[in-house]
């Protein structure tokens, strides 16, 4: 008791110690974690931004009137709030409808004349005609209705999340003191701002509900309050440790952070269900206290270990994925699993031996309902063997034809926060503009030429006009745009002049004026050394697969209408990048998934020292993994990123039941008992426990249905129907297999 009471006064000083950690515990979220780590088109990027600049380092700010924007008193608010905006912390340059300006050739040189004159109301109706005719102008400043504008501040690259912070604080401020109808904001500080709230309200809101689930369900299960007590203050403590724990580490938290307090539950549950219920049955067999804990934890300890192990395994295959949140998860997650189980195995053992099994459990109908039926399922599997078989045969081939339907047509907006205003403000820019999705093709001359010859542009042009006929792209701009808009100037800045010079002579006088900009006007679009140019833009988010398709087309047509020995385009991106995410994903899920079944088979062959057995705990927990499948391919869930983990989670706690199953089966062998004896022994001990904390799994991922992180409901159910089957499997295949592979020697 001395021991059990020193235990106790460690984790009083690791509880205080937690505490303090967890005030310095970090969110984060950002776009490049996403990204696969060491893929040739990331590495391209990287190299490429350095010429120009991120495709991710803007703000688009849209101010509403809906009576139309050609009202002299908005007019004027507007642009003094573009002009303030600009002095925003972290902001380079800002720029909307209010500040651009026609080029204008006069005898005395060039000049400019403002799109929108603003102090002379009269000319509204002919600026507005203007305006709206202009593509440069339409889907990008102005809505096509005209009924609000767009203000894109340009930010500094890779800005962190403090800088974010800092921008759309001050932004908001500033907002408040204009009279807008309706303002929204999309990009990158947004996103940012907006997803670590929710990451911070997702693992509050998962921690408080799954706390209160588990409390009622154990409640329902003991009937008694020292029991909860037990084992909700075990599970506190095991997730306080591991989240100082992971403070200490550095370890910063992300959208699948919500999953922690699940899967801490969810462990902790399992193992406390587990080793109380046997402590119980010691104690009904007569053992005092001191001799039942000692009993428990002799023979249920090793089967705990080694759920835990084998659960890490399934979380640790994660590791093989390329993208860096994935990977992080997956080693958080497996930490997690081993920290709680020694903090609940200490707290179990340094608390069991306190309370009589009376104080423990109320000995209800209820209660006696789980032995009466292990003993129905025990004749069941004996009687129904082969018809369990074959259904089980049935079932796997309608997994793999669910497993074919899967798809990777993800949507960015799919993983956006319901009823958030981040996704108001994201859906009304694929609607009244061209979206967020960034599109990017890099530009390379070919055989000694510039990016800014004649020859080259006139591929481009050519270029740029194909990209158009595709609906999704809405907004484009190149190197292109400066001399459309000198060339413009020459018809009067009307809009059939937009466009490229018809002859090498003209064009050679254009870009005299052009060489006179101020560099500014083209440093974005155009290398320093003019060895390459880019066409930036923005696409409405169609999803992965339509994207791929449009892709393909966009190659195919290039192949036959582009002069490759002039020049040679190379779409890039984080769009692109992000896309190519999504086979990574379906790639690792194999690759991991397949070594870490291999390794929990070699660590069950190792313990059991029987092929047989291996087999026998194989089977029944693969099939989950193709239940699984088949749910994401039959529902038509698009495969990404989150939803990707549903296989780890599920194999890593699938195996739980499966390794108690057996390691009670093989103490009941051991002690002389034959099959049959042993599986109707093994069901009465164990089964009992399995149900009562299958019932936790299920309800604990249901929880995940308030979040408001949409692949995190999707995951939550996913995740508490496969295992809901998982214990079938394990009730039903399980013995059915025993049977058939092991026989009483003769």
């Amino acid at each position: 008791m001395k021991q059990r009471n020193l235990l106790l006064g460690l984790y009083g000083l690791l509880t205080i110690a937690s505490i303090f950690l967890l005030t310095r515990l970090k969110f984060t979220f950002d776009f490049e974690q996403f990204f696969p780590q060491g893929d040739p088109d990331w590495e391209f990027f990287k190299n490429y931004m350095k010429d120009f600049e991120s495709d991710d380092n803007f703000l688009l700010i849209a101010v509403e009137r809906r009576a139309g924007v050609f009202d002299s008193v908005f007019l004027q608010q507007f642009h003094d709030f573009t002009l303030k905006a600009g002095d925003l912390p972290h902001v380079t340059s800002a720029m909307s409808l209010t500040k651009m300006q026609y080029p204008l050739k006069t005898p005395f040189g060039l000049t400019a004349v403002p799109v929108i004159h603003l102090d002379a109301p009269e000319f509204y109706p002919t600026d507005r005609t203007k305006v709206l005719q202009d593509r440069r102008f339409v889907n990008n400043l102005i809505a096509a209705d005209g009924t609000a504008l767009t203000i894109v501040l340009k930010t500094i690259n890779r800005s962190t999340l403090e800088q974010s912070d800092e921008l759309m604080d001050s932004l908001h401020s500033l907002l408040k003191t204009y009279p807008f109808e309706a303002t929204h904001l999309l990009g990158r500080a947004s996103f940012q701002t907006a997803m670590v709230r929710m990451e911070m309200r997702e693992v509050l809101v998962s921690t408080l509900i799954a706390a209160l689930l588990t409390i009622a369900i154990l409640f329902f299960i003991f009937r008694r309050w020292w029991s909860v007590f037990i084992a909700i203050a075990g599970i506190g403590l095991a997730l306080l440790f591991f989240l100082g724990l992971l403070s200490v580490m550095g370890r910063e938290l992300n959208a699948l952070a919500a999953l922690y307090p699940i899967l801490m539950c969810i462990v902790g549950v399992a193992d406390t269900i587990h080793i109380t219920s046997k402590y119980l049955d010691e104690l009904e067999k007569g053992h005092d206290r001191q001799t039942a804990i000692r009993v428990t934890l002799r023979e249920i300890g090793l089967a705990t270990f080694i759920t835990c192990v084998t659960t890490a395994i399934g979380f640790a295959s994660l590791l093989t994925n390329r993208t860096a949140p994935i990977q992080g998860f997956g080693l958080n997650a497996a930490l997690g699993v081993v920290v709680a189980f020694f903090v609940i195995y200490g707290w179990l053992w340094a608390m069991l031996p306190r309370f009589r099994a009376d104080q423990l459990v109320k000995f209800t109908p209820e209660y006696a309902f789980w032995g009466r039926s292990m003993e129905r399922i025990y004749h069941f599997t004996r009687l129904r063997g082969r018809s369990i078989a074959w259904i089980a045969a049935g079932l796997m081939a309608v997994c793999l034809l669910g497993i074919s339907k899967i798809n990777t047509n993800y949507r960015l907006k799919s993983n956006l926060p319901r009823g958030q205003q981040i996704t108001t403000d994201f859906l009304y820019f694929e609607d009244k503009f061209s979206g967020f999705r960034p599109v990017e093709f890099a530009v390379f001359p070919q055989n000694g030429r510039q990016a800014d010859d004649f020859a080259v542009l006139r591929e481009m042009d050519k270029f740029e006009n194909h990209l158009r006929s595709y609906a999704p792209i809405k907004t484009l701009v190149s190197i292109n745009d400066v001399y459309r808009s000198l060339n413009a100037m020459n018809y009067g800045n009307r809009p059939e002049g937009y466009r490229l010079p018809d002859s090498l002579a003209a064009f050679q006088k254009i870009q005299q004026l052009a060489d006179k900009l101020p560099p500014s006007a083209s440093e974005v679009l155009l290398s320093k050394n003019h060895d390459k140019a880019r066409i930036a833009g923005r696409m409405q988010d169609v999803g992965r697969d339509t994207v791929a398709i449009i892709q393909e087309s966009i190659k195919n047509w290039t192949d036959k209408h582009i002069d490759s020995s002039v020049v040679r385009f190379k779409i890039t991106g984080t769009g692109v990048i992000l896309d190519k995410n999504s086979a990574y994903i379906r790639d690792n899920m194999l690759q991991g998934l397949i070594p870490s079944v291999l390794v929990v088979a070699f660590i069950m062959g190792f313990l059991f020292k029987d092929l047989r057995m291996v087999l026998v705990f194989t089977i029944p927990n693969v099939f989950p993994l193709f239940f699984a499948g088949a749910l994401i391919g039959y529902l038509g869930i698009p495969l990404e990123a989150g939803i990707a983990t549903v296989f780890s989670i599920v194999f890593g706690i699938a195996t739980d039941d499966t390794v108690h199953f057996l390691s009670n089966f093989k103490l009941c062998r051991s002690r002389g008992m034959g099959v049959e004896e042993a599986l109707r022994t093994t069901l009465a001990e164990t089964g009992k426990a399995m149900c009562m904390g299958s019932i936790i799994l299920f309800f604990s991922f249901l929880v995940m249905l308030f979040s408001i992180h949409p692949p995190s409901v999707t995951v939550g159910l996913l995740v508490s129907i496969t295992l809901a089957g998982a214990l079938f499997c394990d009730l039903l295949l399980v013995p059915v297999l025993v049977r058939w592979l092991i026989r009483d020697s003769k």
